[in-house]
């Protein structure tokens, strides 16, 4: 008898061990981990383009970034390059590099409409090839992507960079655009990292008032 009578309250521990295991299954589901919330190390290089007639703006362009710290470790060419090859770096830290142009541009010869751009630097299998590599933000917001995830990212075209080792360190991700006064639509973009330097000409559309 006395068994029988257990028997009632040993199935309604399972059956409450179970439920609560649901809520538990089903609590962690719908809870994410969530990251950051304090300022991060970021920077801008722009170039704005000025109309002396109307006396206004006439365009400008500018890149956004994470400013990431260069690692001893990157200089061993080992490991900058399983780090790199056959790869898109993100081109920064946190949130995604971003290219936002009013003005049509020629990277490398490369058409780039007036638009707004994720950025990454791709690397060719063999190492011998880098090209700045375009990505749709509004394809990676439809899927939620973060840069720390590049490889999910779709690169929707490239522009060739030239590439080269430095003598001297720069601690931090550097990206700035230089021109000379005279030229000003004939812009070069610098990508400073490290030892690592990456180069490729913009030509910059500018239209002003006659």
């Amino acid at each position: 008898m006395k068994t029988r009578n257990l028997l009632p309250v040993f199935f309604a521990i399972l059956a409450a061990a179970s439920l609560a295991q649901q809520i538990s299954q089903q609590t962690t589901a719908v809870c994410p981990l969530a990251e950051g919330g304090e300022p991060d190390d970021r920077a801008s290089a722009r170039v704005l383009y000025w109309d002396p007639k109307l006396d206004q703006s006439a365009g400008q362009l500018a890149i956004d970034y994470g400013r990431p710290a260069w690692q001893k470790k990157y200089e061993d060419s080992a490991t900058f390059d399983g780090m790199t090859k056959g790869k898109v770096w993100r081109m920064g830290s946190n949130f995604w590099t971003s290219l936002d142009t009013s003005l049509p541009l020629k990277i490398s010869g490369k058409s780039v409409t007036p638009g707004y751009y994720f950025l990454g630097l791709a690397r060719s299998a063999d190492g011998t090839k880098w090209s700045l590599a375009f990505i749709d933000p509004a394809k990676v917001r439809a899927a939620r992507g973060d840069a720390f995830e590049m490889e999910r990212a779709k690169v929707e075209f490239e522009a060739p960079v030239t590439v080269e080792t430095a003598t001297s360190i720069v601690d931090k991700l550097t990206i700035t655009f230089t021109y000379k006064k005279e030229t000003p639509t004939k812009v070069s973009l610098n990508i400073a990292w490290g030892n690592f330097l990456a180069q490729a000409p913009v030509d910059v559309d500018v239209t002003l008032a006659k």
